[in-house]
């Protein structure tokens, strides 16, 4: 469905983009990751063609987006973070002026826009100025204008961006019923969503391309080095204060609205504490609301993955280092070598000239 390969974008000296390559099927949903900067908007608008690579291909259904952009942008709706609405317009109009633009047939706009507003829930504000409507609401109509005409292929840029929980779970839910009948790709800081709605994901890290697995894969990699998790009611904060038996590090993961504290306890050498963490949280009068093994989340992989991946950078930018430094004194010596040799070859010369010259006067 979608294949690029060997893709990379340039802009001046920087490297947005640089050699990634990754294939998506038809009827996945994917989710691309990564930190601020690292290149998911840049791989998106390459995918759609709204930019092209520096270098590589990228193939929509066999077309290279570069050289057929009209056959493989067909497949292909594109709702990018922040996208532009026309406020002046209702929703319908707004919809079907999108359809135009996609080339949709005449005959066919009416049943394409009349569905798209039922498959996004719009039918009871189609008549409503997008200015006037909610946040959430105006996700949905970014989302129909993406959606009308029927492309096999959605991508979206932060979706939920903006979103209150109740709107975030109306778009959620959106989603994944646009994914029972199209390929999505899903750009997405909330990762608690993309490891909901994804089958794949995908993780970017300076351009780079660090991690292609599913959500459960990454997570189940994640070393939690037999961690524990631990709700506590402890009104005179003494969990931090307190010498807890073979504890390597206590850190506070969240404050509950019922004024409890979970903490994440990881052991030293990785060793059984269950026991003994319950023993020294009760003699110190530390009520224990839950207490258990430690779940790896999709934010721990995310964190993981990114973690190796600065630590492997940072390896191989230290040897390049040492090499160019190797390389430097190498030069240096070679250098210094010559001028040792040609100082020689001078003097060796000097000392020849001056035996003839006494060979001569003594003649």
């Amino acid at each position: 469905m979608i294949t690029v390969k060997n893709v990379s974008k340039k802009y001046g000296k920087h490297k947005a983009v640089d050699n990634i390559s990754f294939k998506i099927d038809k009827g996945e949903i994917v989710g691309l990751l990564g930190p601020n900067g690292a290149g998911k908007s840049t791989t998106m608008n390459m995918i759609t063609g709204y930019i092209e690579p520096t270098s590589g291909e990228i193939e929509i259904n066999g077309y290279n987006i570069s050289k057929k952009p009209k056959k493989a942008k067909k497949f292909i709706g594109y709702m990018p973070e922040g996208v532009p609405l026309y406020k002046d317009m209702t929703v319908k109009e707004f919809v079907t002026y999108m359809a135009e633009l996609k080339g949709v047939k005449k005959d066919q706009i009416k049943e394409s826009v009349e569905k798209t507003l039922q498959d996004t829930w719009l039918q009871n504000v189609k008549k409503v100025l997008i200015r006037n409507l909610s946040k959430g609401y105006k996700q949905r109509v970014s989302m129909a204008g993406a959606l009308v005409g029927e492309p096999e292929i959605l991508v979206l840029d932060e979706p939920t961006v903006g979103l209150d929980p109740k709107q975030i779970i109306e778009i959620r839910n959106l989603i994944k019923k646009l994914g029972k009948d199209h390929t999505l790709i899903i750009s997405s800081h909330i990762l608690s969503e993309i490891s909901q709605i994804c089958e794949k994901v995908i993780i970017i890290n300076k351009g780079q391309l660090v991690a292609i697995d599913s959500p459960e894969n990454l997570e189940d990699k994640v070393n939690v080095e037999n961690a524990i998790s631990v709700v506590v009611e402890d009104k005179e904060n003494k969990m931090t204060k307190i010498k807890l038996r073979n504890v390597k590090k206590l850190e506070l993961i969240k404050e509950n609205d019922d004024s409890t504290k979970e903490y994440r306890v990881v052991p030293e050498g990785g060793k059984e504490i269950r026991n003994t963490l319950f023993t020294d949280l009760a003699n110190e009068n530390i009520t224990i609301f839950e207490l258990k093994k430690a779940e790896a989340s999709l934010e721990d992989a995310f964190i993981d993955v990114i973690k190796k991946n600065e630590k492997e950078k940072e390896k191989e930018e230290q040897e390049k280092l040492e090499k160019a430094k190797k390389e430097k004194e190498e030069k240096e010596k070679q250098k210094a070598d010559k001028k040792i040799e040609k100082e020689q070859i001078k003097e060796n010369k000097n000392n020849k000239s001056k035996k003839n010259k006494k060979k001569g006067g003594n003649k």
